[in-house]
């Protein structure tokens, strides 16, 4: 696994029972075993990919002893891309992410997310709490779920640091972004356009319309161990934000990084992989031995 060659780590095509085919990782440690062995799923953000992952995958597989498995999401890479943003809430994803697990045959796994990838896990851990042993999100704060709606452009009006989300929900924005450049990510992204990454901030009502129908808590479980990583030269990661967590996060536990900012995979690899190195083992239970 050498994270400047793409062509080797182990990757994987496979139409889900979602019927979504995805594009994904999968590094399966010598000695793999399921029923003792933790399982790790990556999952990232905008505007990336699996390969964001690529430094602290080896240290995981190689020094741990853990399978991780690193899907390229929906709309993006090797990944299926659905024109309609509905595709792309959060509860689509999720479903996604447990039907990849079902595919892999692990049950329960450690689900880590970045940026987007992160928004992602933590609304997988309010739609399937059982399918997930520990939670890592990177950068992106726990919001829970809205009693109200809010439009995009009333919650920038109140967090004007999102304002360039306004221009990605604009559909226009698609042909602007793939025409100007953006190696790896370059190819990836030319040949399958922007609309499946930009689709993820289309769906502002769709989410709120799916988590008050499903009637989702606006906290996690006290049984769940959390361990949040961010930069505080992060924009989009205030200390104000990460304080209100730990009144719907019970079990958290930060890691703040003096001096980075939003790309931790890249440029805290050794913090990041570290980190959650100690916080798995920490919490990690084999099945025969009482819950977490």
């Amino acid at each position: 696994m050498d994270p400047l060659d793409p062509t080797s780590f182990n990757h994987r095509t496979e139409r889900l029972a979602t019927g979504h085919t995805y594009h994904f990782v999968d590094q399966v440690p010598e000695d793999y075993n399921p029923a003792t062995t933790p399982t790790l799923l990556c999952v990232h953000g905008f505007p990336d990919l699996w390969y964001g992952w690529r430094y602290v995958v080896s240290p995981w597989v190689k020094q741990c002893g853990w399978r991780v498995v690193v899907p390229s999401m929906l709309g993006y890479g090797g990944t299926d891309k659905p024109i309609s943003p509905e595709h792309y809430t959060p509860k689509s994803l999720s479903a996604d992410l447990a039907a990849l697990l079902d595919l892999i045959g692990a049950h329960k796994a450690v689900v880590l997310g970045h940026d987007w990838g992160a928004a992602t896990v933590w609304r997988f851990a309010l739609w399937y709490p059982d399918r997930i042993h520990a939670l890592v999100a990177l950068s992106i704060p726990f919001t829970p779920p809205r009693p109200d709606y809010l439009t995009l452009e009333q919650i920038v009006e109140r967090l004007p640091i999102f304002g360039y989300q306004l221009y990605f929900n604009d559909p226009s924005s698609t042909k602007e972004i793939e025409n100007n450049e953006f190696h790896y990510y370059l190819d990836s992204f030319r040949e399958g356009g922007m609309n499946g990454p930009l689709n993820y901030y289309r769906t502002t009502k769709y989410r709120f319309d799916e988590e008050a129908a499903g009637e989702l808590p606006t906290r996690l479980p006290a049984s769940l161990p959390v361990l949040f990583l961010w930069g505080d030269r992060d924009g989009t990661c205030s200390p104000s934000q990460v304080e209100r967590m730990h009144q719907h996060v019970p079990s958290l536990r930060v890691v703040r990084i003096p001096g980075k900012g939003h790309w931790l995979m890249a440029d805290s690899a050794d913090v990041v992989a570290d980190s959650v190195a100690k916080f798995v083992n920490a919490v990690w239970t084999e099945p025969d031995k009482p819950k977490l």
